[in-house]
């Protein structure tokens, strides 16, 4: 089908350069899976860690965890789903249409290498727990110090690199498998090294009440004292980090790249998967196993990674935890990464760039240092994207409201937007000017610097040229847009329905792979609560381990086959 418009052939165009098209929205159990998946990754064995390791208190960790990934989801679902869904675009291409490609190729540069940083952080913490299943040395120093280790994190990276390439629906596909199982081993963990840790607190292998629980967290997992000893982290603190770790996705429109595929604005609900799963319950859940594993190991907690918190709670399926954790985020970020780099490159597809990105991050990965940063990496980066977002997020619903014209930049055919490129200059110097002055707690130094940045903008815009009236470019502007939505029409004419599979082979496989959840779920219900003394602990947590790794590896193969099936289903259709 050719599509000609305005004199621009439309099937010459890369898709990644159009508005999504409504074929190709997917549903919402879609997106609970993706970030469910992405936000239940190997460095919440870290962050887990790192709260107790700060300082906090129990009560701190519970309710201020809560709201600050509440406040999380309501910053996707007010901030950067309604933007997606509207314009249906990546805020990669939608930057060029506001601040021209100056900017554009320099901010989507930036993401590029946060991005393909974060995706090796992810590799990395996937490789420790092949590392540890075959007995290569931890890595401590920032370079790597076994030729083993090098291979893994290859090998781990490979298949990274794989299903980023084959894009949005691949990456969703996996976490949509991954992600029930994670719950439940997120889950499972706690269950199984809480006796431990009662014995070594009260003395005793099983909880009496809710007040054992209670006292067994505060003694010996969130103490409310840090590392040395000195009082720890606060309340405000926890909220803010819970809040800020992912400001880069929310409040910085990141996220434009997945929830353009959402159906409507309340997708970004969707979110609450990732937040109060990944960022609340495994949080808490990765802080308990931390300080049950640091009992059994006699170490502390700060010096252990990854693989030695999972292996002590889950067995092997804790190595394949960590693994599939990590390939689940790194997955999606370098998915976002790729897309930047084909923002930049838009000769090639974006398969072609993600292999480029893909490799370097595997490159970078072999260095251990990448997932010891990672809270600073989030942080830091949170606040170099947010005055982007504010930006954007002024010109989209700002102007119209104020009567300043969206898209004046392009309109005027600027290359280069003084206003753009002085606004986040400035608000990067305000950012980490209050920082550097230490006014305030630095997880929360997104809000004044989002505001400032928006303020600025707006005064600056106003000056060149974005009050003026442009109705001939506008005109133009929205032909162009009702081209593209008639091509995009005879395109989802020809688009194949999705079946769904109700096929008796395929009911049978999710009752086994669910089945492999619940048996696993009450093997560790089991070692928590039937193991009077040690060594019935000892027992059934063997027993756990066993059968454990046997449901894991039922649920992945029956899942996968599920998968394949509808697959099937649907191309035959």
């Amino acid at each position: 089908m050719k599509a000609e418009t305005q004199g621009v052939n439309l099937d010459n165009v890369c898709e990644e350069q159009l508005p999504i098209p409504k074929h190709k929205l997917k549903g919402w159990t879609h997106f609970l899976g993706l970030y469910a998946g992405e936000h239940v990754a190997a460095t919440e064995f870290v962050i887990g860690a790192t709260f107790v390791a700060l300082g906090a208190t129990m009560t701190d960790i519970l309710l201020g965890l809560l709201i600050g990934n509440i406040l999380a989801v309501l910053s996707w679902t007010l901030i950067t789903t309604p933007i997606a869904i509207e314009t249906r675009l990546s805020l990669y291409t939608y930057l060029q249409k506001i601040a021209g490609s100056s900017m554009t190729t320099l901010y989507n540069w930036v993401n590029v290498i946060i991005f393909t940083v974060i995706s090796a952080a992810m590799i990395t913490v996937s490789a420790t727990a092949v590392r540890f299943a075959f007995g290569i040395p931890a890595q401590l120093n920032w370079y790597p110090t076994n030729t083993w280790f090098v291979m893994v994190v290859v090998a781990v990276g490979i298949i990274v690199v794989l299903v980023a390439m084959y894009g949005f629906t691949a990456v969703s596909n996996f976490s949509r498998i991954c992600a029930p199982w994670l719950f439940v081993m997120f889950v499972s963990g706690p269950l199984v090294l809480m006796p431990a840790l009662a014995e070594h607190v009260i003395g005793a292998t099983t909880l009496s009440s809710w007040a054992d629980f209670m006292q067994i967290g505060s003694m010996s997992v969130w103490t409310g004292l840090d590392s040395e000893g000195k009082p720890g982290i606060g309340l405000l603190e926890v909220i803010g980090f819970a809040w800020a770790a992912n400001t880069i996705t929310h409040v910085g429109l990141i996220d434009m790249a997945l929830l353009r595929y959402a159906k409507s604005r309340t997708y970004g609900l969707c979110t609450s998967s990732g937040m109060m799963f990944g960022h609340y319950i495994a949080w808490i859940s990765a802080g308990i196993m931390g300080a049950g594993t640091a009992v059994i190991v006699q170490k502390s907690i700060v010096e252990l990674d990854p693989g030695d918190v999972a292996f002590q709670a889950l067995g092997l399926s804790g190595l394949v935890i960590v693994i599939v954790a990590g390939w689940t985020t790194a997955n999606a970020n370098l998915y976002r990464a790729g897309l930047a780099a084909q923002a930049i490159f838009k000769n090639h597809s974006r398969n072609r760039t993600t292999l480029v990105v893909g490799i370097v991050a595997v490159c970078i990965a072999c260095f251990p240092f990448v997932f010891n940063q990672m809270l600073p990496l989030l942080t830091y980066a949170g606040l170099l994207v947010v005055p982007v977002g504010a930006i954007v997020f002024t010109e989209h619903f700002i102007f119209p409201r104020i009567g300043f014209t969206r898209y004046w930049a392009m309109f005027r055919n600027l290359t280069h937007s003084t206003p753009a490129v002085a606004s986040w200059s400035l608000g990067l110097l305000f950012g980490f000017g209050l920082n550097a002055l230490d006014v305030m707690s630095f997880y929360y130094l997104f809000i004044p610097t989002w505001f400032f940045t928006s303020v600025l903008y707006i005064v600056l815009a106003k000056y060149h040229g974005a009050a003026q009236k442009y109705p001939e470019e506008q005109a133009k502007l929205d032909a162009f847009d009702k081209h593209v939505e008639v091509h995009q029409a005879k395109q989802t004419q020809l688009a194949p329905d999705y079946v769904h599979d109700y096929s008796g082979m395929t009911k049978v496989l999710r009752f086994v792979s669910v089945s492999s959840l619940v048996i696993t779920l009450v093997l560790a219900l089991n070692t928590m609560f039937m193991s009077v003394g040690i060594p019935a602990y000892e027992s059934n947590r063997e027993l756990f381990f066993n059968i454990g790794f046997v449901c894991t590896i039922i649920y992945f193969t029956s899942a996968y086959w599920v998968m394949q099936r509808s697959k099937q289903v649907t191309e035959s259709a």
